[in-house]
């Protein structure tokens, strides 16, 4: 018999249409390709097209098309039947649900609007979001940048008008020494890794500086092993010798820094360290040419960095001399901190010695023209190719906002800031704190808030207190205790609310944030204050009202569940006027669109605000007839305007002539131009506007055009930060405004407006002696958050998590790879598997974040690994520090920003025998979505 070959379709139909959005399998905002068939998810890649990853995908962004199809997705509104926490729920329909909460919100709006608290954890819709609550003149609102990085964004914006990652970006394509502090690897992760990867295709160099060498430290030519909570002293100590050899780049510091801004140096007035100003209340500096006083911007000044000034009785010195004062002094040479830091004080010189070398050895002039905000004009630009990025390992740190400075200060130094080869703002940035509104916090019932709730004050008179000094929003954001929290506290938000301090609230609504399991510290207490009861047998905090798309732990804790979609089946706008997706040469903005239709009764979470706030009858979202202004949120993307001709998103709008990009009226084809463009907008920068671009009025008046700002904004980098000092003036007693006698202190020590380092606070009240080893976690390249770990692709990567510990500490407790340890903290206990790992710091032990789940969450089966191996680190934190004896309640958080400190746990460690399952075990919630099958499979 012959034989016949089979009949192979060598070229199978893979889809029916390719649909263009952006993923959100992280905060990246990458831009996919959707493959389609028979208008189903096949498969996702990469867009090539994208400006921020170039067609690279992660496994993150793969694995979505798992997230879209999760058994874990909300189904329908929900009810809650049984006692909170149980998950026992009633589904409902979508009428009768946004009824409920406005018969929860309306009165409260009428009576007494600061009793909602709204609070957002990952959302990438903030400037809506934060407008909604203005709208309902609630002064408690805030998104989780708290939790996460105010420290690195608020530090970045006082210093220097922008800070790293979604601010700015280093030259990846000049710079020759790259040094990263603290970035684990999930964000921004396409663009690091492709940055890293270009570096060392032309040899430049990479150093690391994290306890824990996994990712992008992994692959650093140089890995620094730093001790927790100590980056501020190692960065001091560069500064320390860069100054000491003479290092720096004293005409960049004379031009475009408040290096030689005169200072009042007497101790004895009541503007002691603030600036000397001009009557129209501008910075004087000491003129070259003149040697006399003139207006940091007037026309030909030559600021001098040594000029001094006696008027009055007063020597007035410049900034450059206290700054000199302060790093030159002894405390600060790398011999003084190497033990403490735990770095050698010859390898702290060598890493000084080689920034210098690389920053000033290897410079060079680019051909250039431009002009700058005094109006000279320069023919070159000089290159400096040495860049910085850090992000949550030093954010996540009671010191942190003073730390994240210091390695500004270090970058500034070096004139290493805005020129090519070193680090470079993102539109909408540069953009200095005046630029930003102050905080708005006056509630007025029936009324909306005055203007945007998060803002940055400039000094006392900005704190959100009423006429009695007490805090005006439940999380206490902007008062003495964390003047410049400019992202708000919501780890602190339930328990302020549950220990009615500064006041009880009403409803808590919350959006993507997980606050009964990894959105927390002190994730039990946070349990329990969400279930406890008054004397009545009432709730504590009577409504919580929540939205997400997947039954997670804190749908268990809702009275009333608003499902949302997955991010393939609704709007999104990623926006100027918030987290744009910008790049160093151009501005961008993008969208999400429904590349699919939901299957279920469930709606994109901002239409829902839309609806309720029409059904309100909130300014801005019903007509004066009551219909509602926007149909939908797509509705909302084109139509509204924040201000004339500036709305959600930046092109395609309309012009006198035509279509225009930046400034313009809405167009209602606006999203299907975004849509034909791969849902992204991009404008690039001018060149002559690409660089120095604070003080560059070619970039000034580009800005102004695309709608960035309303008129040029110029201004100095501020090495010395003059509101830190407003505050710590009212501290010492001077102005109208002051602080109570328990903060005192705490103000003066902490609000320098020079870089400083002090211990974590934790530090102070965990005996060091008793708990020697520090506590980190991180979060793996294929996680971000809780979400992922239940999505069937990425729990294959990590599905567990064992606590990562030193060889030394590995011997000394007589532990080998597989037992199990219990690791307490002055807060509480856990009991988990351990394994061994040589490269980290030797007084730290680590783990992944977020890999934990609770039993009965995520449609998880209840003897999934993540339940019985997988667990978290906040059970050990605390929201509070421990009580001191003087019947306070301290905040564990930043006592300059607000930031959650959660990088300063410390802890102790011994053997245990094997519970059979990770401790604490908490009982299994019921699920309002059952469990999902064994195998997740299909076929398109």
């Amino acid at each position: 018999m012959k034989h016949r070959e089979p009949q192979i379709d060598t070229s199978p139909r893979l889809f029916d249409e390719v649909r263009k959005t952006t993923c959100y399998m992280c905060a990246c905002r990458c831009g996919i390709d959707v493959h389609l068939k028979a208008g189903k998810v096949a498969y996702i890649e990469g867009n090539r097209d994208h400006p921020v990853n170039r067609g690279v995908l992660c496994a993150k962004g793969s694995a979505g098309i798992m997230q879209h199809n999760s058994p874990a997705r909300l189904r329908k509104p929900l009810r809650r039947v049984g006692p909170r926490g149980s998950g026992e729920f009633e589904e409902i329909g979508w009428d009768e649900a946004l009824r409920t909460a406005v018969a929860w919100l309306a009165p409260l709006r009428e009576t007494a609007p600061e009793k909602l608290a709204f609070f957002t954890g990952r959302d990438q819709s903030q400037s809506f979001t934060s407008w909604w609550a203005q709208q309902f003149g609630t002064p408690n609102y805030a998104a989780h940048g708290g939790f996460c990085s105010v420290n690195m964004a608020a530090a970045g914006i006082y210093t220097m008008g922008g800070a790293f990652w979604e601010f700015g970006q280093p030259d990846w394509e000049n710079t020759r020494l790259f040094m990263l502090f603290g970035v684990a690897e999930d964000h921004d992760s396409n663009p690091i890794k492709m940055g890293i990867g270009s570096l060392k295709a032309r040899g430049a160099r990479v150093i690391g500086v994290n306890p824990i060498r996994t990712g992008y430290n992994a692959v650093a030519d140089d890995w620094v092993g730093i001790t927790p909570g100590t980056d501020g002293l190692f960065i001091l100590a560069l500064v320390h010798e860069l100054l000491r050899a003479g290092r720096i780049d004293l005409d960049y510091l004379a031009r475009w820094t408040n290096a030689p801004v005169l200072l009042d140096c007497d101790p004895k007035s009541p503007e002691h360290g603030l600036f000397l100003r001009d009557e129209d209340g501008k910075p004087l500096v000491m003129d070259r040419a003149t040697g006399k006083p003139a207006a940091f911007d007037a026309p030909g000044v030559r600021p001098d960095l040594a000029g001094q000034l006696r008027r009055a009785g007063v020597t007035h010195r410049p900034v450059m001399h206290l700054l000199a004062e302060r790093y030159l002094a002894p405390e600060h040479s790398p011999d003084a901190v190497a033990g403490r830091c735990g770095i050698p004080a010859a390898r702290i010189r060598g890493i000084a010695a080689e920034l210098a070398r690389v920053a000033f050895e290897e410079a060079w002039e680019i051909d250039h023209p431009w002009t700058d905000f005094r109006g000279e004009r320069h023919a070159t630009i000089t290159a400096r190719p040495v860049s910085f990025h850090a992000m949550r390992g030093i954010s996540a740190h009671s010191n942190g906002f003073q730390t994240a400075r210091a390695l500004h200060l270090l970058q500034i130094l070096l004139g290493a800031v805005e020129r090519p080869g070193g680090f470079r703002f993102k539109p909408p940035y540069p953009k200095p704190p005046e630029a930003h509104p102050r905080p708005n916090a006056e509630a007025c019932p029936g009324a909306p808030l005055a203007g945007p709730h998060l803002g940055f004050p400039l000094g006392p008179e900005d704190l959100a207190l009423d006429a009695e000094g007490r805090p005006q929003r439940i999380d206490k954001a902007f008062t003495w205790e964390n003047p410049l929290s400019v992202h708000g506290l919501m780890h602190m938000v339930i328990s302020n609310a549950h220990a009615g301090d500064p006041y009880r609230i009403d409803t808590l609504f919350l959006y993507m944030a997980n606050m009964a399991w990894n959105s927390s510290m002190n994730t039990a207490g946070t349990m329990k204050m969400l279930t406890d009861t008054d004397a009545k047998g009432e709730y504590v905090i009577p409504r919580i009202i929540y939205s997400d798309a997947y039954s997670s732990e804190m749908v268990a804790y809702a009275d009333l569940v608003l499902p949302d979609t997955t991010y393939l089946e609704r709007h999104d706008c990623i926006s100027l006027l918030d987290r744009p997706i910008s790049e160093a040469d151009a501005a961008a903005d993008a969208i999400r669109w429904p590349v699919v239709e939901p299957d279920r009764e469930v709606r994109g979470f901002q239409s829902v605000l839309l609806d309720l706030g029409a059904r309100l009858g909130l300014p801005g979202f019903a007509d004066a007839d009551g219909a509602p202004r926007y149909a939908d949120y797509a509705d909302y993307m084109v139509n509204h305007e924040r201000r004339p001709g500036v709305g959600p998103l930046a092109g395609w709008r309309m012009g006198e002539a035509g279509l225009t990009h930046g400034r313009g009226a809405p167009n209602a084809a606006q999203l299907d131009s975004y849509i034909a463009h791969g849902g992204v907008f991009v404008a690039e920068i001018p060149q002559a506007a690409r660089y120095m671009r604070p003080w560059n009025r070619a970039y000034q008046d580009w800005a102004v055009s695309m709608g960035l700002y309303d008129t040029p904004q110029p201004y100095l980098f501020q090495l010395y930060v003059e509101p830190l000092r407003r505050f710590q003036l009212a501290a010492e007693g001077h102005g109208a405004r002051q602080p109570p006698e328990h903060l005192r202190e705490r103000i003066r020590a902490t609000l320098d407006p020079l870089p400083i380092w002090y211990p974590p606070l934790g530090d102070g009240h965990a005996d060091p002696e008793e708990y020697r080893l520090h506590a980190l976690t991180q979060r793996p390249m294929a996680m971000y958050h809780s979400w992922g770990s239940q999505n069937a692709w990425l729990r294959q990567i990590h599905g567990t998590n064992p606590l990562y510990l030193p060889p030394e500490v590995m011997r000394a407790h007589g532990l080998a790879e597989g037992d199990w340890a219990r690791v307490s903290s002055p807060h509480g206990s856990i009991t988990v598997p351990v394994a061994e790992m040589a490269a980290q710091n030797r007084a730290t032990v680590w783990t992944w974040n977020a890999i934990g789940k609770r039993k009965g969450a995520w449609a998880l089966d209840e003897a999934a690994p993540e339940a019985r191996r997988g667990f978290l680190l906040n059970h050990l934190i605390h929201e509070l520090l421990p009580a001191r004896g003087d019947g306070l309640r301290w905040a564990n958080s930043d006592p300059v920003t607000g930031q959650a400190a959660w990088f300063d746990l410390r802890v102790k460690i011994e053997k245990s025998a094997p519970p059979g399952e990770v401790q604490p075990g908490f009982a299994a919630q019921a699920s309002p979505v059952g469990q999902g099958p064994a195998e997740l499979k299909w076929k398109v």
